[in-house]
């Protein structure tokens, strides 16, 4: 089994703030990237998962979707819901 090791003992003050700034930029740079492929992908929800994230009821999310004010795509009997359209539908409230 071999293990990555770094000496610190051989190293200045100056090359261990590179070596940990170079490891955090790296870091940050993958965490990005992760985040802007979600972002791109459309999220598709269950009917129990989009019952969870708006916090209703089915029956609530059936005539919601029979009324047309949220829309689902469907393969057979399935029946799943953009995450990017549920929170489009949400409407502001004014007080």
């Amino acid at each position: 089994m071999q293990k990555n090791a770094i000496l610190l003992q051989d190293l200045s003050l100056e090359q261990l703030q590179q070596l940990i700034g170079t490891s955090v930029k790296a870091g940050i740079q993958e965490f990005q990237n992760e985040l802007q492929t979600k972002d791109k992908s459309e999220e598709l929800l269950s009917r129990d998962e989009t019952c969870k994230f708006l916090k209703i009821d089915s029956s609530t999310l059936w005539a919601w979707t029979n009324n047309g004010k949220v829309k689902a795509y469907g393969i057979g009997a399935r029946r799943y819901y953009k995450r990017s359209e549920l929170m489009d539908c949400l409407t502001l409230l004014k007080k």
